[in-house]
């Protein structure tokens, strides 16, 4: 109730700056006693790639970049939190604007750019949180890194935030970063993932636990794509994989104020292509590897779907702009 009282005001302000303002008041709120007391912890339990989650509805990457914000968006009832995307090297982004609201198709475009602070300031603001949850570590590769130098930006992003993580994404699906999604395929994602994943097991021996490594998808990807990836998953033993992000494709926005915007597409509109994508894998890894469902989820319902079409758990982020915190409620109960 307290979100759709402020949703039209929020909505006035460019889309960032509302993004901007509503994690301050939510940080303030959160300080104040005042969210902890309004929104329950929902205890739905599930295990996955080794890990004990309170519930199977997680925060996506994507909306705090640097960590600022995990005990207050923690309260609202997420069974894990997903930090980043983050770079070696802080980073401004794109210019702006960089992000857009199309409200009649409850969907955004952003072309953010991976926006950050840089992995040592994500690291202290980890430590600093009190959040004793599952926390997933996102990572990428600064813009002005040459994307035959990429493995090396998330080497450095890996051996900063493994300790700190209880799973860590490597994100090689943004639209957003040139040449970034080119690491999907052929000797660029064999060797990105034999090296993290040598990496891995070296940290794991170093400090004495094992923290699972994910990869993350672009929902725009071929059936032989889908057939290449999930091969190499399981060649590298790839702990889990994140169906989707953003798409490229604008499906249910034509003609729309800001539909041809440039960058990825979330929200309602890549729902079909999301779940579709994820159903393809699915059907390939026969449940040997864990898959987690985003894209386009607003309802209870459309996290069911998920699950159904092969999700162990589901991430949330553009539904919360259009449907608000009880969002997450309605995806416990119904996932």
């Amino acid at each position: 109730m307290l979100y759709s009282l402020a949703r039209p005001m929020l909505f006035k302000l460019e889309a960032e700056r509302a993004h901007e303002v509503t994690l301050s008041s939510l940080k303030i709120a959160h300080k104040l006693g005042l969210v902890q007391n309004i929104y329950k912890q929902y205890q739905k339990p599930v295990t996955c790639m080794g890990i004990q989650f309170r519930n199977p509805v997680g925060l996506a990457a994507g909306l705090d970049k640097n960590g600022d914000y995990i005990d207050a968006l923690a309260a609202l009832g997420f069974g894990f939190i997903e930090i980043g995307t983050i770079t070696p090297r802080p980073q401004s982004g794109n210019p702006h604007p960089r992000l857009f609201r199309l409200p009649d198709a409850k969907a955004i475009i952003n072309r953010m750019g991976f926006n950050n602070d840089g992995v040592d300031k994500l690291v202290e603001n980890v430590k600093s949180a009190k959040f004793q949850g599952v926390l997933g570590i996102n990572i990428g590769k600064n813009a002005d890194t040459p994307v035959e130098n990429a493995t090396e930006d998330y080497l450095i992003c890996l051996e900063k935030v493994y300790q700190y993580a209880s799973y860590v994404t490597v994100n090689i699906s943004s639209p957003n970063t040139k040449g970034l999604r080119s690491l999907q395929s052929g000797h660029a994602l064999t060797e990105l993932l034999e090296t993290l994943k040598n990496k891995q097991l070296e940290l794991a021996e170093q400090f004495s636990f094992y923290v699972p490594l994910v990869l993350k998808v672009a929902p725009d990807l071929t059936a032989e794509d889908i057939e290449f990836i999930a091969d190499q998953l399981l060649k590298f033993k790839i702990d889990g994989l994140i169906v989707t992000n953003t798409t490229l494709g604008r499906e249910g926005v034509e003609g729309m104020l800001h539909g041809d915007e440039q960058g990825g597409l979330s929200g309602e509109p890549v729902f079909t292509k999301s779940t579709k994508c994820l159903s393809q894998f699915s059907k390939i890894l026969q449940d040997q590897i864990p898959l987690i469902g985003v894209g386009g989820i607003l309802s209870g319902e459309q996290a069911a779907l998920k699950r159904a079409s092969g999700a162990s758990l589901v991430q949330i982020y553009s539904g919360l702009i259009y449907t608000g915190p009880n969002l997450i409620a309605d995806c416990v109960e119904s996932f």
